[in-house]
């Protein structure tokens, strides 16, 4: 086979430089120096709080160190972790039954049973324990052992989504209430080494009941700042990492490295807080809307690799998306909107009504550039109608007020949407629809699939006409990874990247070329 002709990565340069070179055959040595490839360097931008189930950490599964009873395949399917089969539903929907794996271990050599299962889930239910995971679980009536292999959960009513929710990490029973300085689990990694702020190692679990897997020391590097991630990759000091769209296409072509997409459940949107004497008038969010070029934010900002978007329902969640549920790009219709609400123009062309002049701030956070460039977008966009927007890069604490947002569920409406819009539950920007609650009321308590799809396209025509947001781009997910192993398989990513799900979601599988 004749040998592709591309840019070489060449560490020994300075950050931006690129070395354009002929063919080369001799392969790019990992950035661990390891010369059989068992170890690996990653970068993520979002370092975990804890690394604790219970405290939110790897909602999706996948969590290297701790495994649920289920897990999901790259097809979004469900198949089973530590459970020996798929859950089984009684007749009503109320209850669930899980038998257990034989011969689980945890890497402190204690054997999974039951009460390890028990002990992880009325942990997470105990009010006292304030675990984010509690508010998914609000269904779960009970959880109990029925033998040492055996679990059964009971919930307060049918639940269509529920099995979804048990790729929740299963910790052993002794250290389930409480927080161990050592995270133990029955997962293909664990835990030797966490300098808060800047990496994690990992080490393969030597007596997995799957296999020790191949790569055997994983090094995460927690790397906020997007174009820092760039510059390493440049520089060698990375064998993968998450990266912008724009900022990942700069290296393709480079010799030893691809480039990988994943579509995502990551709508990014503007809060529009309902208290706030601008963002609070239905009629400036409904002309915000109609303001929006999001093809050119979906070209521009995200270099092509994403989707527009107008509602909170994601995109991937295909079967469950309203197809008219959408805002035409028409700035004379935003501009006629607020002039029939009370918005005239002033000498400055900001607008205003009353004495309240249509302006705000808008903030992102610092060292994302894909928020900075829809936040750039958003304002360019709404002064072209009289509504001057200023941008301000924060740090998280600062994430006040109207903020660029991203969520998102690649699984479930409810798991995506329930959160965001239900008022009464903390929705984004105090935002309350009756329609839209009965909505997800609905696709909350049926079983039906086809009940279920109808009442989220309910939900997303009775959005449209009154929003609370103003909903954006879904971007994909860009990858960039050394082309040192065999194994990758790309998935349908979640609300951002991370180290458990995304390009790394299956890395135990991996092995060297």
């Amino acid at each position: 086979m004749p040998t592709k002709c591309r840019h070489r990565l060449a560490p020994a340069l300075a950050a931006f430089a690129l070395l354009a070179t002929g063919c080369t055959d001799d392969p790019v040595p990992p950035a661990s120096g390891d010369p059989d490839g068992t170890s690996l360097v990653l970068a993520v931008a979002d370092e975990p709080v804890e690394l604790n189930p219970l405290d939110g950490y790897a909602e999706h599964g996948a969590a290297k160190i701790f495994e649920g009873l289920v897990e999901h395949d790259a097809d979004a399917t469900l198949r089973p972790a530590l459970a020996a089969e798929l859950p089984e539903s009684s007749p009503d929907g109320r209850t669930w039954t899980v038998r257990l794996r034989p011969d689980v271990t945890f890497t402190d050599g204690t054997t999974l049973e039951s009460r390890d299962v028990v002990a992880t889930y009325r942990a997470m239910l105990d009010p006292a324990r304030r675990s984010p995971a509690r508010q998914r679980f609000a269904m779960l009536e009970s959880v109990s052992a029925q033998d040492p292999s055996t679990v059964e959960f009971t919930l307060t009513a049918p639940y269509a989504p529920f099995p979804d929710l048990l790729v929740l990490g299963i910790l052993p029973s002794e250290s389930a209430s409480g927080s161990d300085a050592e995270p133990v689990g029955t997962g293909p990694y664990r835990l030797t080494e966490w300098r808060h702020g800047s990496r994690m190692v990992l080490e393969a679990n030597k007596d997995y009941w799957d296999g020790p897997p191949a790569i055997t020391k994983v090094t995460v590097q927690f790397i906020p700042d997007d174009e820092v991630r760039a510059e390493r990759l440049r520089d060698g000091k990375l064998d993968g990492a998450a990266l912008p769209p724009a900022l990942a296409a700069k290296f393709d072509n480079v010799d030893g490295l691809r480039v990988v997409s994943h579509s995502a459940a990551d709508v990014r949107a503007v809060v529009l807080p309902t208290d706030h004497p601008v963002t609070g008038d239905p009629a400036v969010r409904l002309a915000l809307n109609h303001a929006m070029d999001r093809e050119r934010m979906v070209a521009d900002v995200l270099a092509g690799q994403g989707s527009v978007a107008y509602t909170p329902m994601p995109g991937v969640l295909a079967e469950f998306v309203e197809p008219e549920a959408t805002y035409d790009y028409d700035v004379t219709r935003a501009l006629d909107q607020l002039e029939s609400s009370g918005w005239t123009t002033g000498a400055d062309g900001v607008r205003a009504k009353g004495r309240t002049a249509a302006e705000f701030t808008l903030r992102h956070l610092s060292g994302d550039t894909v928020a900075s460039g829809l936040a750039e977008a958003f304002a360019t966009n709404a002064r072209s109608i009289g509504i001057q927007v200023d941008v301000e890069a924060v740090s998280a604490s600062g994430l006040t007020g109207p903020v660029i947002v991203g969520f998102g569920n690649p699984f479930d409406p409810d798991l995506a949407l329930y959160q965001v819009l239900r008022s009464g539950r903390a929705p984004l920007g105090g935002y309350a629809n009756e329609t839209v609650d009965s909505a997800l009321d609905t696709g909350r308590s049926a079983t039906d699939p086809a009940e279920r799809a109808t009442a989220y396209r309910r939900l997303q025509r009775a959005y449209v006409s009154a929003p609370g947001l103003v909903v954006l781009v879904a971007p994909n997910h860009t990858y960039v990874m050394r082309e040192s192993w065999d194994g990758y398989e790309p998935v349908v990513d979640g609300r951002g990247p991370s180290m458990s799900w995304g390009a790394w979601w299956n890395l135990e599988k991996w092995t060297p070329r």
